[in-house]
């Protein structure tokens, strides 16, 4: 496994399990439904090696970001929990995107 793919797998990891303990407690079966299984399916695509699941992390995780950022700004009390998934989204949607800029702009001869 690339370093960019494991990084990705940890990322989805642990924003699936950031949103497990930010909407596990409050039993909120749809919010786990939408936040955690998400991440959940992207890193088991990760895993298998599936060759869109880099770029369905990425998209999903901007969707994350957004999410977090609203959070952050509007809920006071939830803002650890958000920032936290703003956090692990970028981590995403930078590992999803590396080997791509690597390929763009990577150290070719001119």
């Amino acid at each position: 496994m690339t370093r960019p793919h494991a990084v990705l797998l940890a990322g989805l990891v642990a924003l699936a399990a950031l949103y497990l303990a930010w909407f596990g407690g409050q039993r909120d079966v749809a919010a786990i439904l939408v936040f955690a299984v998400p991440p959940t399916l992207c890193a088991l695509g990760t895993w298998f090696r599936l060759p869109r699941a880099p770029f369905w992390s990425a998209v999903l995780a901007l969707l994350w970001f957004s999410h977090g950022i609203m959070v952050a700004w509007s809920r006071p009390g939830e803002r650890a929990y958000a920032l936290g998934a703003v956090a692990l989204s970028l981590v995403v949607v930078l590992a999803a995107s590396l080997p791509g800029l690597r390929a763009r702009f990577g150290g070719r001869g001119r």
